[in-house]
């Protein structure tokens, strides 16, 4: 048995104050990300709660070009599909969007869940095996935290096709693409979400449900 660690008001202040600035970045400076504060970011993001201790997270940097412009080429086809989805001035909206920072970030992050993994033993994913991806998703976040209260700025990029990300890293066939996550210090600072600053979406109020 240990003593839990108290967390004052001032702290909870600076908590809610670094949740609220957790923006998802699409502007990077070109400055490199200090390889310490990569090991440190990553260290922090498998402290991560997993199913069954299972600790599916399977981080893999991109650093090679062809690799790159290939991450690049599938969001580019996507992209564009996307955009054909909406029409008029949703269309035009979409299209006047920055929705990803793959050429401007010095670091570019995919995480995979490793669903052939023995570890954890199957516990706690029988009747819901999605678990493993939710996991890893715990990991992008705490990840994403420990980023940001170093200066630096993470973009989630979605519109993606993860099989052909898969294919262009090379990593084994039971891992499945998570998230990939462009990383850097911003070029600029905002204290609302992109999103809502250029009018595609507000924030909305997710309401407490009583049964």
């Amino acid at each position: 048995m240990t003593s839990a660690p108290e967390f004052g008001a001032e702290f909870r202040a600076r908590f809610a104050e670094l949740v609220a600035w957790r923006r998802d970045v699409r502007r990077f400076r070109p400055d490199p990300v200090p390889e310490d504060a990569v090991r440190e970011c990553l260290a922090l993001a498998c402290l991560s709660p997993s199913v069954g201790n299972s600790q599916p997270w399977r981080f893999v940097r991109v650093s090679d070009p062809a690799r790159r412009a290939a991450v690049t080429a599938s969001f580019s086809r996507c992209n564009e599909a996307a955009a054909a989805t909406y029409a008029d001035e949703r269309a035009a909206a979409y299209r006047s969007l920055k929705l990803a920072g793959l050429r401007e970030a010095p670091l570019h992050l995919a995480v995979f869940c490793d669903e052939g993994t023995g570890a954890g033993h199957g516990l706690g994913r029988a009747t819901m095996p999605e678990m493993l991806r939710y996991s890893a998703v715990t990991a992008v976040h705490t990840f994403w935290l420990a980023a940001r209260i170093r200066g630096l700025g993470v973009g989630w990029v979605s519109i993606l096709c993860p099989e052909e990300v898969a294919a262009a890293l090379a990593v084994p066939p039971d891992w499945r693409l998570v998230a990939y996550l462009c990383v850097g210090y911003p070029a600029e600072e905002h204290a609302d979400p992109e999103l809502v600053r250029h009018g595609w979406q507000a924030r909305q109020e997710a309401p407490l449900l009583e049964r």
